[in-house]
């Protein structure tokens, strides 16, 4: 773990959501303040040479790609827009494969987040609630023909053959990234999952496991209050149920690097922006293996 990525997970776990976000910014600033160093230590790169680079790192075996991403850890190195970006992905995919990113809405972090949010207007409007992942993922959610998984925060955007089939019957799941959700869709299906300026912390198919085992998942499992949430998409409404789950231990990304081998848990840089890349199916297989021999990601507080 580099000294950024410690000093992030001690930010997440220590600070309220609008003190992370005041230090975000103030990261932010001092990003832009050293942009000319880090050019020139670094180099630049546009969306075409990221496109190149990938495909030499990884090639082009698979059915779905799954992006996670975010231009502003790309910056002051990459020199395009996150149009591009997102024109990119959607060339480099092509017609014949499926392209999917998060779409997710955490909520007003002042509040609390979604289920504080939504506790104040239990109201979705799948449509014209923005994806909070970034811009890049805001600007993929509105193409024509993207379609949308109709859960209230884990909203999962895919454009291709399978985009319908990856998306379906997210509303009836009870855990969100358990069965019945796109993770596990992803999960069945050759599925490479990238990572553009983010770290690894950020691979939502880790949390792929819990709903998978469900009571078999060895880590204690507190189901609390439960709220009843009214989600709007275009013409049709339709409730979903949305509840508190609160798993014993803290939960700790960096630990998958314990049971995932550098060869299938992928992670480098290219200009110095971070990027990781694994397999859906590897990263799920990996933790249920762990996970029944007792070793999960969660860690004693």
């Amino acid at each position: 773990m580099n000294p950024l990525e410690f000093a992030s997970g001690l930010a997440l776990r220590y600070l309220k959501g609008t003190q992370v976000q005041a230090l975000r910014e103030r990261y932010f600033a001092l990003r832009t303040q050293l942009a000319p160093v880090q050019k020139a230590l670094w180099g630049t790169f546009d969306a075409a040479a990221l496109r190149e680079h990938l495909e030499q790192r990884l090639g082009n075996r698979f059915e779905v790609l799954m992006v996670h991403s975010s231009v502003n850890h790309m910056l002051p190195m990459y020199s395009g827009t996150p149009l591009e970006l997102v024109r990119m992905l959607v060339d480099w995919v092509g017609p014949q494969r499926t392209l999917a990113m998060p779409a997710f809405w955490f909520g007003d972090a002042a509040l609390g987040g979604a289920f504080e949010t939504l506790k104040r207007n239990p109201r979705f409007d799948l449509r014209r609630t923005p994806s909070q992942m970034g811009l890049a993922t805001e600007l993929f959610r509105r193409l024509p023909g993207v379609v949308v998984s109709r859960h209230p925060v884990y909203r999962v955007a895919a454009l291709g053959p399978l985009a319908r089939e990856l998306t379906a019957g997210h509303e009836s799941a009870t855990d969100p990234a358990g069965k019945c959700t796109p993770f596990e869709q992803m999960a069945a299906r050759d599925t490479l999952i990238v990572g553009l300026g983010k770290p690894m912390q950020v691979m939502t198919q880790a949390h792929h496991v819990e709903g998978l085992m469900g009571n078999d998942f060895p880590v204690l499992c507190t189901v609390g209050e439960s709220l009843l949430v009214t989600v709007v998409d275009g013409s049709t409404e339709f409730p979903v149920t949305m509840q508190r789950r609160v798993y014993e231990g803290r939960f700790d990304m960096w630990r998958l690097r314990r049971v995932m081998d550098r060869s299938s848990l992928q992670e480098w840089r290219f200009h110095h922006v971070p990027l990781f890349a694994a397999r859906a199916r590897e990263v799920t297989d990996a933790l249920v293996t762990a996970a029944r021999r007792g070793f999960t990601l969660y860690s004693a507080r």
